[in-house]
């Protein structure tokens, strides 16, 4: 008879604990449940940026740069649009994961990505990309802010040994050296735009 009385008590506390919770309360309790990827996004701080897409035919070619591979895992950091991570998946079959801090960015690029049937291979989460552990990433592609681009360095030094940043614009500080650099010209807007790739770990002058 004990264990079953056991039973019933535990089942009343927990029935009395649940109607105590307030509403509030009981959605951090689901949110806790819910994993990143699927959880709503919500309005954090400001963006450090707006959001520029970089043209489709120089997101290919920062690609081919990092030379994904399908066993890849590629981190894109203020990913917008998901754009990037949409053309790796579709041309190397790579899995992804794309931060932002900007809610509405998050819609767009869960959008982006249902619309092309790839939520197997992408995840997108809302998250302060300061603040991300970024060891799991095989490759990154980036299109930041210099200061940025300097903030986001201790973090970057603690990815694994052989992973690539192929950046759009800006590098790293002058410090540390690039693998290869080069120009292109895009032929969606006919301008001029450079290139950086690094191999980690970063390399200094």
């Amino acid at each position: 008879m004990y264990p079953k009385f056991q039973k019933v008590l535990a089942a009343m506390v927990l029935f009395i604990l649940t109607v105590l919770m307030t509403p509030g309360t009981r959605f951090a309790a689901a949110v806790q449940g819910t994993a990143p990827e699927e959880q709503e996004p919500k309005q954090m701080r400001t963006p450090d940026v707006v959001f520029v897409g970089t043209p489709y035919d120089l997101i290919s070619t920062m690609l081919q740069m990092g030379e994904i591979k399908k066993t890849d895992m590629v981190y894109d950091l203020g990913c917008g649009d998901a754009r990037i991570l949409v053309l790796a998946a579709q041309k190397y079959g790579s899995q992804g994961v794309g931060y932002d801090i900007d809610p509405q960015r998050i819609i767009e690029s869960r959008q982006n990505v249902s619309k092309n049937k790839l939520q197997n291979l992408i995840k997108i989460i809302q998250a302060d990309i300061f603040t991300l552990d970024l060891e799991k990433a095989d490759v990154m592609p980036l299109y930041l802010h210099p200061d940025m681009m300097r903030q986001l360095v201790p973090q970057v030094e603690k990815m694994k040994p052989g992973s690539r940043i192929v950046t759009h614009e800006y590098g790293f500080p002058e410090e540390f050296k690039p693998d290869k650099k080069i120009t292109v010209i895009s032929n969606e807007d006919n301008a001029e735009h450079h290139l950086m790739l690094y191999t980690l770990p970063l390399k200094r002058e």
